[in-house]
């Protein structure tokens, strides 16, 4: 599993780790019952806060993505994929939304609004 931190992405580095592990576990790569770093160790790969680290399993915890045991470490849950693409699918709505909202009150035309998604959607 590599995470890459970019400190220049604009969104805080614990949701950068965050957003690339349920990435991982989404696409398949990690699949329930593998172990994820430890906190220390993830922290001293990227070179950040032990705090950071904490933050990112905290969040990924209580979104049902992991589960820790004491002295044991963090481990993958059984989670219900459908379940968590649903709740993507949701938020993305959300974003889009706004953004069709902003382009009928700025006069922006369908197509352009689609054209700027698709060069959007290619950078990342």
């Amino acid at each position: 599993m590599d995470i890459i931190i970019s400190n220049s992405s604009g969104k805080p580095i614990y949701e950068q780790i965050t957003m690339q592990i349920k990435n991982y576990i989404l696409s398949g790569e990690l699949t329930p019952g593998d172990a994820l770093p430890s906190m220390r160790l993830l922290a001293k790969e990227l070179r950040i806060s032990v705090i950071t680290t904490k933050r990112a399993y905290e969040d990924l915890e209580r979104d049902g993505f992991i589960t820790t045991v004491v002295g044991k470490g963090s481990f993958i849950s059984e989670t219900n994929t459908d379940l968590v693409k649903e709740q993507q699918y949701r938020i993305t709505e959300e974003h889009l939304q706004k953004a069709v909202d902003s382009a009928k009150t700025s006069g922006i035309t369908m197509q352009e609004l689609k054209d700027m998604l698709e060069v959007i959607y290619r950078e990342e």
